[in-house]
């Protein structure tokens, strides 16, 4: 599969947009947390950017972890089978932990990490998206905490990717004009 150039990415919100909104969401989720250490949870491989510059941001004490999931292979379309591929170090046992994804499109893996997460009992569990995207909906999820609404277009960059390609552009772009790719590639 060849990868689109830069140029086939159209810029739909600025890094200087993305670090103000990441900062206010830092702010909020602060003051939420005040007096408590939260355990923050990166969902991976698109979360990494997002929650490195998040966490940094905040004022309460974290633990850092992560999980790899998967549901869909060497596809850009779902399969409807989530797997955990690298599972979490820490107890989440009566602590408070905030789950964190790069981007919420049809709900089914957030609805699975949150059913098992909830089984691991912790005292509260909430979901920050850098990105959501309700059009694509399949299941009810509302997130706790939203960076910004997409329209329904394959977004890239600042960690989300195509292919694995574009994670590090500093701003969140559309792939224009992916030949043979549906509108439900995510």
């Amino acid at each position: 599969m060849s990868t689109p150039p830069r140029e086939a990415v159209r810029e739909l919100l600025s890094e200087k947009t993305i670090a103000r909104r990441v900062s206010e969401l830092a702010a909020r989720i602060s003051a939420d947390y005040a007096g408590r250490e939260v355990i923050v949870i990166g969902i991976l491989k698109g979360s990494w950017i997002f929650l490195a510059d998040l966490v940094r941001l905040m004022t309460v004490p974290v633990v850092i972890d992560f999980m790899t999931v998967s549901s869909y292979g060497t596809s850009t379309r779902t399969s409807g089978v989530v797997k955990i591929v690298t599972d979490l170090k820490c107890p989440l046992e009566g602590r408070d932990v905030l789950l964190v994804e790069d981007i919420l499109d049809s709900g089914l893996t957030m609805r699975y990490l949150l059913d098992n997460l909830r089984r691991r009992g912790p005292r509260s569990l909430r979901v920050c998206v850098l990105m959501d995207k309700p059009a694509r909906r399949k299941v009810e999820i509302r997130p706790d905490y939203v960076g910004f609404e997409v329209p329904d277009e394959f977004v890239v960059g600042y960690g989300t990717d195509y292919a694995e390609r574009f994670r590090h552009l500093p701003f969140i772009g559309c792939l224009e004009n992916r030949e043979g790719e549906g509108d439900d590639a995510r």
